[in-house]
């Protein structure tokens, strides 16, 4: 059913994926801060390469590598398939990692409810 259908069926504890995540990115995380995502290539490199918004994400960087392999060793592009390997797999965890900080967001909405709920019936 995917996430529309939680959308219109529990809206209050299903995140955006649009909006930025409302609870500290750290929060539940005893010890040492979680290591903050960077992006590896610059929006100069990434316009002069002419590349579309959608795959200007984290593994730009990859793909700008796979993409410079792709024009150097035309046509034996099977030159290039650890690079291409390198960029699918990035595209592959950051996959991943969006869909764990997605359920992460989920959980915690419906933790902030049960809170609510209980404080609400205390008073």
């Amino acid at each position: 059913m995917g996430n529309a259908y939680a959308l219109y069926t529990k809206p209050d504890v299903t995140p955006n994926p649009e909006n930025k995540p409302s609870f500290d990115p750290n929060f539940g995380f005893e010890g040492k801060p979680r290591k903050e995502r960077v992006m590896i290539a610059t929006e100069a490199e990434m316009v002069s390469a002419m590349l579309p918004l959608e795959d200007r994400d984290y593994c730009a960087h990859k793909l700008l590598k796979y993409r410079a392999c792709r024009a150097d060793v035309f046509p034996w592009l099977y030159k290039c398939h650890h690079d291409k390997h390198e960029y699918l797999t990035c595209e592959y965890e950051d996959y991943i990692l969006r869909m764990k900080e997605f359920e992460r967001e989920r959980r915690l909405l419906e933790r902030q409810k049960r809170i609510n709920k209980k404080q609400a019936a205390s008073e």
